[in-house]
């Protein structure tokens, strides 16, 4: 029984006692221990590498899909916060229009634009309002901001404006500081002309440009636009400027036709 229990004494040293001079933290032990931890650090990562590259695979795999699933995500709130800005917007533009269509003296009919004439696209428009709605040629239209133009053809539900940059659009026009009047007439290069002033007219650059008392078809003191050049000549007897449009006019969605009668 002693020989056993001395066996076994034996055995417990031998197993036990090259752990204790492998894991020693300092000591003879060290060169040994480097070169043990050395030789078998080879073989483990040898071994370990198929499970090591397996996980690495697993956990791409899921943080994938988590990507692709969060990307989808924020497109959703994406697409719905840019819905919520354009409500946003037309409920600011719309707002203004009510604001403006209070102020006039005149009845008017809203409408949205709906297209723009494709053969003459910078000086049309195409409105949603037509007979049905009362809306007849010649009428102003305008937005919270100043004229837009004229209505130039009627249908049964839609009309076809002319914008105040079109050549063929004309209306009587005073300058709000000098009281000069002329006739404004469109250019087609987005600005428009008044023309028909004295050679010492009184007309400067940055004067604000409105509708005239008498003008046959557009109500009084609507805004027109604002004076950007002078155009004259030497001994002229009558000069021109350029005005700019108050409405940016590649921008309407809303407009206010005006009923005069």
């Amino acid at each position: 029984m002693s020989r056993t229990k001395s066996k076994l004494a034996v055995y417990a040293i031998i197993v036990v006692l090259p752990f204790l001079l492998l894991f020693a933290r300092f000591g003879p032990s060290q060169p040994l221990k480097n070169l043990v931890v050395k030789n078998i650090s080879l073989p483990l990562r040898i071994i370990l590498f198929p499970f090591q590259e397996a996980k690495k695979i697993l956990f791409y795999h899921r943080i994938y899909n988590e990507y692709l699933r969060l990307t989808e995500e924020v497109n959703i709130l994406k697409g719905r916060l840019v819905g919520w800005e354009e409500v946003a917007r037309e409920n600011n533009r719309l707002a203004q229009l009510l604001k403006f269509q209070r102020k006039l003296l005149y009845t008017s009919i809203a409408a949205n634009v709906v297209g723009r004439d494709p053969s003459n696209w910078n000086a049309t428009l195409i409105i949603d309002k037509g007979r049905q709605d009362d809306v007849d040629v010649g009428m102003p239209v305008v937005n919270a901001m100043g004229i837009v133009g004229k209505v130039a053809e009627v249908q049964e539900d839609q009309a076809k404006v002319i914008l105040v940059t079109d050549p063929s659009f004309s209306v009587a026009a005073v300058d709000q500081r000098s009281r000069e009047v002329g006739l404004v007439a469109g250019t087609l290069r987005g600005l428009c002309r008044m023309r028909y002033l004295s050679g010492d007219a009184d007309v400067n650059v940055n004067d604000t440009i409105l509708t005239s008392k008498i003008s046959s078809s557009f109500p009084e003191g609507l805004l027109i636009g604002e004076v950007i050049q002078i155009e004259s000549q030497d001994n002229a007897v009558a000069v021109n400027c350029l005005i700019k449009p108050a409405v940016t006019l590649s921008q309407i969605e809303e407009v206010l036709v005006i009923k005069t009668e």
